[in-house]
């Protein structure tokens, strides 16, 4: 008992597990939304293009008709009349079927949260699997999908009789009306029809996403001993980041340490920051930030430049804006090109026997 109990999936699914469906493509999706979305979109581009498009179409009736009894039915003509039908239709479909396509990729990111299921693509032995196949086509779901797809036809018939019922109340069929009253007919009951379909498929598909995103989240539950070792990999994947971090700073710092001892000058806050700039004349486009460091580091960064005799020259301002935009390894801002030029032509002139000595080591470096 307790160990059925234990493999009983009653947890609910942790954000990681909801990460990795969404990366399978595991995610709710309703056929209906796609519908819904793309008459939607289709409507609204015809209730744009429908005046243009009819005055084009009634332009090329009258002219065909107009020279319908001289025109010669030959393989050519009948060539050109096919290129002149394709030139008028082509600028009146290509919106619809952009919109069509829009409307789907629309539905579809809306579904999937707008990501790609990275893992979804290539090729997968379990769809091609025929138990596979027999599991998702004779399931319990079949029978939800069969009463989604009755309430889907009971609806479309239910929005058609209604709407004819009421249409034929219209004064068209009861007495004599203008002709001009035919158009406003038609497109009176156009809107009030595709308006109700609009409608209940909204219906249709709020209700299948649910049973969708209810039957999604079911799957993908968890046994409790699921979620204990879920949250203790997380734990262990954090130590194991925050220890890779820890190194990474402490061979930062100790790279920087040793690149102090060739600086040009190391600018103080006096105790606060130190940031020790390199400049080789012919070699770095500007000066280079060689290490930089605050508090601790910073007064440690000071004792190896004094055991090296690395000029220390006391700005505050200049300090702190190196130490906040300076990156190690890198040229300094371009706004700070001035202050510093001003801070190496002094170490320059009082420090001459120090960056004698200071060529020499990188000479030898170098070799």
């Amino acid at each position: 008992m307790a160990d059925q109990e234990k493999d009983q999936k009653t947890e609910a699914p942790t954000a990681k597990r909801l990460q990795e469906a969404q990366e399978r493509g595991q995610v709710a999706r309703a056929p209906e939304l796609q519908a819904l979305c793309t008459l939607a979109a289709v409507l609204a581009v015809v209730a744009f293009t429908a005046r243009a498009s009819a005055q084009r179409l009634a332009e090329y009736a009258v002219a065909t008709f107009s020279t319908f009894p001289s025109l010669a039915v030959r393989k050519e003509t009948v060539v050109a009349q096919f290129a002149a039908i394709l030139l008028l239709l082509a600028p009146i479909l290509t919106p619809v079927l952009l919109a069509c396509a829009g409307a789907a990729l629309f539905a579809g990111g809306v579904q999937g949260g707008f990501q790609i299921a990275s893992k979804a693509i290539g090729f997968h032995w379990e769809r091609i699997s025929p138990s596979a196949g027999f599991e998702r086509h004779f399931s319990k779901d079949i029978f939800v999908r069969f009463g989604l797809d009755v309430l889907k036809v009971g609806a479309i018939g239910a929005t058609l009789y209604i709407g004819a019922r009421n249409l034929l109340h219209d004064p068209l069929f009861t007495s004599p009306v203008e002709v001009a009253y035919l158009g406003t007919f038609l497109n009176r009951a156009t809107i009030e029809f595709f308006g109700r379909m609009l409608l209940a498929l909204a219906v249709i598909s709020a209700l299948s996403y649910a049973h969708q995103k209810f039957k999604v989240l079911q799957d993908l539950r968890m046994t409790r001993q699921e979620v204990k070792d879920e949250l203790r990999n997380v734990e262990i994947d954090g130590k194991i980041r925050a220890a890779q971090r820890r190194l990474a700073r402490r061979l930062m710092q100790k790279q920087m340490l040793s690149a102090v001892a060739t600086a040009d000058v190391v600018v103080t806050n006096p105790t606060h920051y130190a940031v020790a700039l390199k400049y080789e004349r012919g070699k770095d486009a500007a000066p280079v930030v060689l290490a930089k460091g605050e508090n601790r580091f910073a007064l440690r960064l000071r004792e190896i430049a004094e055991a090296h005799g690395v000029p220390l020259v006391e700005n505050k301002p200049v300090a702190r804006l190196l130490f906040a935009l300076g990156r190690v390894g890198e040229t300094i801002p371009a706004e700070l090109y001035q202050a510093t030029a001003e801070i190496l032509a002094l170490v320059y002139r009082t420090h001459r026997y120090y960056f004698h000595r200071l060529r020499a080591r990188r000479v030898a470096e170098a070799a």
